[in-house]
Formats: structure tokens, sequence, C-alpha cells
């Protein structure tokens, strides 16, 4: 390999011969990839075409559910089929950088943590992007004496508009370096953030570079480990493969863009509450390219409580919807196909609500009507969707380096309601606001926000007993009744959290967390 170039080729033993896992990265195991594919498409056309048809309407909702599961199956392994990248890298090219530090009313002692860092690179000037004033917070001015006292600048807006993406772009007026650093107000880079990501702007048509928004405070409860987990599978696997697709996409903090590339297309969408993704689809129709680099140089803070969560999910579902319904990639004629796809796949993953609430009433309907979407034996079905199941588990476990989480996976499923409340504002073009994640745990009881899964509940229980009167101990039942229950199970996590003071329960730190704090000490 030339000196010039940097691999990602780094896998879980090379982590811990390092002694840390600072380094986000799996294998991506092919043959198992193409083998679970080909068992995937098996099971779909025996669903559609090997057993008798049930309810028209049933059997038709249930197509268009495994479709979607198709498609998010078909993309995820095309994302991931390769997760190794070469990217050139200089480090001796260290041309003089502008931070960005969004602020609007966060807490002092948060904004301080971070604009009082130390950079080991030559040439960069800190800007705290004070929205205070705009968002008519109270603390503003103490934002610009904290500024004052620490020796760095203090860009207050006062024109209001384009949320937080006006903040950027009226502190890109302000401002002239070639590069601009982006962090939340809460993601406190590492010393050698600078030194280990601008090298790769080297080459000429390098638009931005993106690293992980990694949780520091991830062990603090069940909310903030199941945020990070969430995460985690994201920033491990997905953007390392879409580095060899060149569909990076910023995720809004702890990344480096380049001034030319931002300008070009006229700075940070406004009117996207998800301005970092939509700005990262208008730059690569432009034909810049972008990288995504696994290593965690850059710790936030996740969600503290069920609120929070529930707020920073509905910004990004609302958000990610918006880029389908307002800005298709389909019909974007300077992105690649690849591009294209990746772009959508992304984007449609909020489209799970509704196919969520499909199959998670299909068995309700049987408890109380008795109508089913198919008319086969239970071990039959048994037959051809375990073997499917297992594998698609076993492609997720192994390309996440089997961190995947069954948290995860209740917390991304539980979220249905949210992405359905999106997907609705999104499709009739409603208004929504850019609200920021409190960056301190907030007060109260968020029983309110697993409602409908406590109903669900309620439902398969008086469901169950109808049925029983209806027609028996039947396989049927006992076929729903499996269905009904694993989907209790996966919102359980879910519920547990929104209970009283589950918040304030700890969960257990992850290996990547102690390793960074035994690398600390």
């Amino acid at each position: 390999m030339k000196k010039d170039q940097r691999e990602f080729l780094l896998d879980a033993a090379t982590n811990r011969r390092e002694g840390r896992e600072r380094i986000l990265y799996a294998a991506s195991p092919k043959a198992l990839i193409v083998t679970t594919v080909v068992l995937a498409l098996t099971y779909f056309v025996i669903i559609a075409f090997g057993f008798p048809r049930g309810n028209v309407l049933l059997f038709s909702l249930l197509i268009v559910g495994e479709i979607f599961h198709l498609w998010q199956l078909f993309t995820y392994c095309y994302t991931v089929w390769e997760t190794r990248h070469r990217a050139i890298f200089d480090p001796n090219f260290t041309p003089p950088v502008d931070i960005f530090i969004t602020v609007a009313g966060e807490p002092l002692d948060v904004v301080e943590a971070t604009a009082s860092v130390k950079l080991d690179y030559p040439q960069y000037t800190v800007h705290i992007l004070n929205d205070g004033y705009v968002t008519k917070k109270d603390n503003w001015r103490e934002v610009e004496r904290l500024a004052e006292h620490l020796g760095v600048n203090c860009i207050t807006r006062k024109i209001p508009g384009g949320a937080k993406a006006g903040n950027i772009n009226n502190a890109l007026r302000e401002t002239q370096n070639p590069f601009v650093a982006v962090f939340d107000v809460d993601h406190i880079p590492h010393p050698d953030f600078l030194k280990e990501v601008m090298g790769y702007f080297r080459d000429p048509r390098m638009a931005f570079v993106q690293t992980p928004q990694f949780y520091r405070n991830f062990g603090e409860n069940s909310v903030t480990a199941g945020a990070w987990e969430q995460q985690e599978l994201f920033f491990r696997s997905i953007l390392n493969g879409k580095n060899r697709l060149n569909s990076v996409f910023m995720c809004g903090t702890n990344m480096v863009i380049r001034r030319e590339a931002l300008e070009g297309v006229g700075g940070m969408l406004e009117k996207s509450i998800t301005e970092d993704f939509a700005t990262s689809l208008f730059i690569h129709e432009r034909g810049w390219k972008s990288l995504y680099v696994p290593k965690v140089l850059a710790e936030g803070l996740a969600p503290q409580d069920l609120s929070s969560y529930a707020k920073q999910q509905f910004r990004w579902a609302r958000g990610s919807l918006d880029l389908i319904f307002l800005y298709n990639p389909i019909f974007r004629r300077g992105l690649t196909w690849a591009q294209k796809i990746q772009y959508l796949a992304s984007a449609s993953f909020y489209l799970s609500g509704p196919i969520v609430i499909m199959n998670a009433l299909l068995p309700v309907v049987f408890f109380y009507t008795g109508l089913v979407p198919l008319k086969v034996a239970t071990m039959f079905l048994a037959l051809v969707f375990l073997p499917y199941m297992f594998l698609t588990v076993m492609v997720l476990s192994i390309t996440t380096g089997f961190t995947l989480t069954f948290r995860a996976v209740s917390f991304a499923v539980a979220t249905a309601g949210i992405q359905m409340r999106a997907l609705w504002g999104s499709a009739f073009r409603r208004k929504a606001q850019f609200v920021i994640t409190p960056k301190k745990a907030q007060s109260g009881n968020f029983l309110r926000l697993a409602i409908p899964h406590f109903g669900y509940l309620a439902l398969v229980a008086g469901g169950i007993l109808v049925a029983l009167a209806r027609e028996g101990a039947t396989p049927s039942l006992f076929t729903n009744i499996a269905w009904a229950v694993f989907q209790i199970a996966l919102f359980t996590p879910y519920m547990g959290a929104a209970l009283p003071e589950a918040e304030r329960r700890a969960a257990p730190a992850p290996a990547i967390k102690r390793a960074i704090a035994a690398e600390r000490e």
C-alpha cells in the first residue's frame, strides 16, 4: 500500500491488539450474504405463490410488507457487501479550519466543555455559533461572556430563520477559512480530531469527511444505551459500506466540510429539519466526493430520557421522509444509480412504521375475526420462515461485529408510531419545526409515549380469549399467539424505558466506552 493512502481494513482483532476499540468496523461475510439473499427470495416466492390465499386484503398487505422487507434486506446487503475502503491521506496537508460549535440555549457547562478543547493542529479558529438570541433563550449573553473568557469568537445571530442550518450559513458569511468543522455543542472533539481528518482533503474533490457520532453517556440508563446501540449499526457497518459507493452523507456533527463545496450548493439547506442529509445529496449531485472515517474522534450526549429520544427520532424520520417527497433521489440527474439507491435506502428506513403496525395487527385481526392472509399449516410456515430469519439475524450480527442488541431492535420497532406521524406530515406537507434534543435529562412520566404499546398488550390478551371461545385451541390460534407474543417482546424494552424512574437505571458500559476511558488513564 502506498504511504499516501489509508485503508480501512481494521477488524476486532486489530482493535484488541491496540488495546482499544476506537475504530467502528466489522467484517463483510459475502458467502453468507449471498445465501441470505437467495433464501429471502425463496421465502418470498413461497409466501406469494406457494400457499392457498386467505383474505384478499390481508394477503395484499402481507405481500406489500414482504416486498418492503426484501428492499431493506437487499439494500443493506448491497451496502455492506464491501466495507473496506482506500482513501488518499496526506498528514502534511494542514490548511486553516474554522470550527463551528452550534449553540441555542444549552447549559453553559456543556458549551464550555466543547469550546475549551485544545486541538493538536497548527491552524484553526473556534467560533461559538450563538443562536440563543433568535431562539429567545435567557442565557445568550452569558454565552457571549463565556466565549470572551475562553478567548474564542462568538457569532450571535440577530436575524432568525433556518434553525441550525441558518445558524451555520450565517457563520459562513462571517468567516473565511477554506474548511469548516461542525460540532453540536455537546460533542467534544478529541485533540487529534483535525489531525486524523484533514489529510483526506488532499484529494481536491473531497467535499466532506464524517466521523462517528459516539455517545459518551452510553451507560447512563436504558434510553442512552438504546440510542447508542441503534447508532452503532449505522456507524459500524452502513457508513463503512457507503464509502465504496461515494454515498456517505453528513450527520450534523463531528464532520469537516470544504467551504467551496458547501457554498456551491448555497450553504446548508434551510428548508429541511435534517439539513445535513439533504445538503449532502445536493453536494453529491455536483460530483463531489465524501468519506467516512470510522474512528471515534468526538464524544457527545445521547438523549437521556424517552421524551428527548422521541423528539430526536421524529426529527430524523421527518427530515428523511421529506427527502423522498420533496427531493426524491431517483429523479436527481447528477447522482449515480448507486447514490440514488443509497439515499433512498437510508430515507426509506423511516417507512418501516406502517409495516411494523401491519405485522403487529395481523394476529389481532385473526383473534377477533378469524381472518388470515394465508391458509397454511404452522409447521410448513415455520420451515420456511425460521431459516430465513436466522440467516438474516446472522448477517446483521456479523456485519455489526456482534454489537447488535435486542434493545436496539426494540427501540427501532417501537417507534413505529413516531414514524407514522412523520410520514403523515411529509405526505401532506405539514410544517415541521426543528426541535433541539435536550442536553440534560427531562423530568416527568413518559408512560404516555408507550400507551399504544400497552394498549396492544391489552388488545392481544382480550383477543386470545375471543379466539379461544370461537374455535378452541387450534394450531392457527397458537401460531398467531406466538407471533403476537414476539411483537410484545419487541416492544418490551421500549415500554420498560417509559416506566417511572426507568430512565435513571444504569446500563452496562460497552467495550468501546471502557476502552476509551482506559486509554485516557
